[in-house]
């Protein structure tokens, strides 16, 4: 597989994200977050009785997520999230705005995450 510069629209950096009100979430004694999801709809009330689905997904953050989801607030932009983070791991972040625009595509796409602002600009 061939290393393939990835491409970020500068407004992608400018939105700001915050944590959905529907995810729970904890941190534990090492610092690290567990994200807790209820499985609900009809969908998942099936699987639930005929498949031993468990009624709330956990999902365990490595180091980089768990240092940012507890930001996630509202007020602060992906670049200055960035600053924060590159602040804090260095190096080790780098390529740092292509990890986070990834890391908030993911979160998007599960819905564990909100943007801010955009309902406004939608009208």
């Amino acid at each position: 597989m061939k290393n393939r510069k990835i491409v970020i629209p500068q407004n992608y950096l400018t939105r700001i994200p915050a944590r959905a009100d529907s995810v729970g979430w904890e941190a534990g004694e090492d610092g690290l977050v567990t994200l807790s999801v209820a499985n609900t709809g009809w969908a998942n009330r099936l699987a639930q009785a005929f498949f031993n689905r468990p009624k709330v997904s956990y999902i365990h953050l490595d180091r980089f997520g768990s240092f940012i989801w507890p930001l996630l607030d509202g007020k602060m932009d992906i670049i200055a999230l960035g600053k924060l983070v590159e602040e804090h791991f260095g190096e080790e972040s780098h390529p740092l705005y292509e990890r986070l625009a990834r890391y908030f595509q993911i979160m998007d796409s599960y819905h564990f995450i909100r943007w801010c602002g955009e309902e406004k600009a939608s009208r």
